[in-house]
């Protein structure tokens, strides 16, 4: 059986899903790698191309689902206070 996480989502508060923990894990640590704490923030379209080098080929070959598991992720932080997001346009995020 694949281990599970629970995530959340920013946009539906309560409403959780499970997702494969080591896939979120690893996109998790990427999304991470790449948000810095300038409030400034990047885009979403930034976010999926600088996350692309931190991401494992064995998991996301040739970042395939990585937009979805980037947005899971992104909503699923931004509901636990990890990141937030600039109410600006285009919308940025930058980590807390």
């Amino acid at each position: 059986m694949i281990d599970k996480v629970v995530v959340e989502n920013i946009n539906v508060p309560g409403c959780t899903s499970r997702v494969n923990k080591i896939k979120y894990s690893a996109m998790k640590e990427a999304l991470l790698a790449v948000l810095s704490i300038d409030i400034s923030g990047i885009t979403q379209k930034e976010m999926l191309v600088l996350i692309q080098p931190h991401l494992p080929q064995d998991l996301f070959p040739e970042g395939a689902k990585s937009s979805w598991w980037m947005k899971t992720v992104q909503l699923d932080l931004e509901a636990k206070g990890v990141i937030k997001r600039n109410n600006s346009k285009p919308l940025t995020w930058y980590r807390l």
